[in-house]
């Protein structure tokens, strides 16, 4: 399937009738998949998305705008405020694809009043002849155009091709697909044909049970089955009010969280712990004060001796030496009353004169090299004694103490008054007490809102519950009274094989599931490893049989935490993830993607402007701001040829209308 082109007359902001090619095939020769549409925010890009999905789908499109507004009220909405009222808004798009082998194109037609009877638009099918262009109502397709649009591209997996960087940043952000993928998921995996199929057994069953039963048997089959369908009614009621709040809680939350923000900015939280950082504050100052205190103790003490200590330790280093002087003349003294009692001793003994000579001379060197090594120094001045010379000593080494402890009372004190200047700083930007009791009253203003859609929220889902236990007890009761009071053997087989068949069913459902999964895990590998371009990150990507959510395996087989990547990283995750959904569709269809980059950095954005737009699909429909697809990127994509069609959203603010040109911003 391929769309050709868009035609737009006076919905949303187009005023009159534009067109827009949207033909890939401008050459014979190359590919040119990419149709690329630039506009600001608010200049209409969302806007041709709806246009598609409205024109395909009609009163079951699932556009932006429409939320929960009934389809007449919609089609109202989209009217162009300018339009002439006796004009019609009017869509067209127009397509081809491949029917028994031979190419068909048709183009689809919606028209309706400013206020359109009876909530309808009107719709027109033309088929498109390829010998003069002719076109030709096709009105067998107008009665039957649901059900033929489903088999090229089913509303379900529709979101696989129509989607925007919104739902890429929510997939990305949350553990499990949004319910918009989850429900394309399981549509692309067959699931709810399997379902379906689940129900028309469950009718078929119930009408066989009406086909046994007697009168009697009838009534009371019939008031249990009334009953069970009040019980649906019910619960499905309250689950679609589950919806709307939380809907609301979402719109709640963020008004919560855009008053916590404000609260934060203007000082409330800091006025908030106004009183403990007074506490703080004069902690801190009780702090500082014993610090300066202990400094004022060892300045008392011997903490101004520092100022001399180069003197002191000259002191030191000069009575040592004088000490050791001294030590050595009183050696020396004790050594020449020896040696004078040797030589008396040596002449008593009777050695001869020529020995006792040379004894006496070798005693006189000796004398005189101790004089010359020990005695010959500075003269003494200082005099002291050992007791002396250790009270210095001891003062020395408790002045190195004190010095040290000072050091680190000064240290401790600069960081006290630094946290002090810190805390002074949080006290001048808190809020005035008016102002904070008006930021507090917002604030809890907005959080007892959270706090009763909650509530409610809970009460709706607790009676959903209920309602769940009584429906199935209901049909509990149900197939008892098939089974205690219809004995007709005939028909009894097909409502006791329903059973057998449900099961078949399941298992089946639970098979072709894992079966697909298996396909599906190993498409988005591939493609979030193509994105990557970092093959050592992740080797296998798994995806849960429940819930459908991504878990990342490495080369050794560890998970690897969501968390670990970037912000990025997950948006290729996101866009690997949708890409390979699309690609085991079985659907060769055209991909659109409303604001495709804007929040990521520029290699990633490099990946996709490289990787992904130009293999996404035969045909990519490309809507994007001149921050997303910029300068570069489209220089890029221009270099690779990858281009059929540029043009540009020109808003018009003063007038609020948008009108297509051709060429893209740069």
């Amino acid at each position: 399937m391929k769309f050709l082109e868009l035609v737009l007359q006076n919905f949303g902001p187009y005023v009159g009738k534009q067109i827009i090619n949207l033909d890939t095939n401008i050459d014979s020769e190359n590919s040119h998949p990419i149709i690329l549409l630039g506009g600001m925010n608010g200049g209409g890009k969302t806007t041709l998305m709806d246009a598609i999905r409205l024109a395909l789908y009609g009163h079951r499109a699932d556009c932006s705008t429409r939320k929960s507004l009934n389809y007449n009220d919609f089609l109202t909405q989209c009217v162009n405020n300018n339009a002439n009222p006796v004009e019609k808004t009017r869509i067209e798009l127009l397509f081809e694809h491949i029917e028994n082998d031979k190419p068909i194109k048709y183009r689809i037609v919606r028209t309706w009043d400013k206020n359109p009877k009876d909530g309808k638009d009107s719709l027109g099918i033309l088929e498109l002849t390829n010998t003069r262009n002719d076109e030709w109502s096709k009105q067998e397709l107008v009665n039957t155009w649901d059900d033929y649009i489903e088999n090229l591209l089913p509303l379900g997996i529709s979101n696989l091709f129509l989607f925007d960087g919104e739902q890429v940043k929510e997939l990305a952000e949350q553990e499990t697909p949004p319910k918009v993928v989850f429900e394309a998921i399981r549509s692309l995996l067959g699931l709810e044909l399997a379902e379906r199929l689940a129900v028309d057994i469950d009718i078929l069953v119930n009408r066989k049970r009406k086909e046994l039963a007697d009168d009697k048997d009838l009534a009371n089959l019939e008031a249990i089955e009334i009953q069970l369908q009040t019980k649906q009614a019910e619960y499905d009621t309250t689950n679609n009010q589950i919806k709307i709040l939380q809907q609301e809680l979402e719109l709640a939350e963020k008004q919560q969280q855009d008053a916590f923000d404000k609260f934060a900015s203007e000082g409330g939280k800091i006025a908030s712990e106004r009183n403990q950082l007074d506490v703080q504050k004069k902690q801190k100052i009780d702090e500082v004060e014993q610090a300066r205190q202990g400094m004022c103790e060892l300045a008392a003490s011997v903490l101004p001796l520092c100022l001399i200590e180069n003197l002191l330790t000259q002191a030191q280093t000069q009575a040592e030496k004088e000490f050791r002087v001294q030590q050595a003349q009183i050696a020396r003294d004790i050594l020449v009353e020896r040696d004078k009692r040797l030589l008396n001793w040596i002449s008593q003994v009777g050695f001869a004169a020529e020995q006792q000579e040379k004894i006496k001379e070798f005693i006189e060197q000796d004398e005189a090299t101790l004089q010359a090594n020990f005695l010959q120094s500075e003269e003494s001045w200082l005099l002291a004694d050992a007791d002396t010379l250790s009270q210095l000593g001891n003062l020395l080494y408790y002045l190195q103490n004190s010095k040290n402890i000072a050091k680190q009372q000064i240290k401790i004190l600069q960081n006290k008054e630094t946290e002090i200047e810190a805390l002074e700083r949080q006290l001048q930007t808190a809020a005035s007490p008016e102002e904070y009791q008006k930021l507090v009253d917002t604030l809890k203003t907005a959080q007892n809102k959270v706090t009763q859609i909650h509530t409610e929220i809970e009460i709706a889902q607790r009676r959903c519950h209920e309602l769940e236990i009584e429906i199935k007890q209901i049909k509990k009761d149900l197939q008892t009274y098939t089974t205690e009071n219809i004995k007709r053997k005939d028909k009894e087989h097909i409502i006791t094989s329903a059973a057998k068949v449900q099961q078949t069913l399941k298992i089946f459902r639970d098979k072709l599931t894992l079966r697909k999964l298996n396909k599906l895990e190993i498409e988005v590998t591939e493609c979030f490893r193509y994105l990557l371009h970092k093959s050592d990150l992740v080797h296998r990507i798994a995806i849960d049989t429940h819930t459908f959510s991504l878990s990342l395996y490495d080369l050794q087989g560890k998970l690897v935490p969501k968390h670990r990547l970037s912000a990025g990283e997950k948006q290729l995750l996101a866009i690997a993830f949708l890409w390979g959904l699309a690609r085991i569709s079985g659907h060769r269809l055209p991909v659109a993607i409303d604001t495709p980059l804007g929040r990521l950095d520029s290699s990633h954005r490099n990946n996709l402007v490289e990787r992904y737009f130009p293999s996404a699909s035969h045909q990519v429909i490309l809507l994007s701001t001149d921050t997303e697809i910029g300068k570069k990127e489209v220089q890029t994509l221009r270099e690779n040829e990858a281009i059929a069609h540029e043009y540009l959203l020109k808003y018009n603010s003063s007038t609020r209308q948008t009108t297509i040109k051709p060429g893209y911003f740069w």
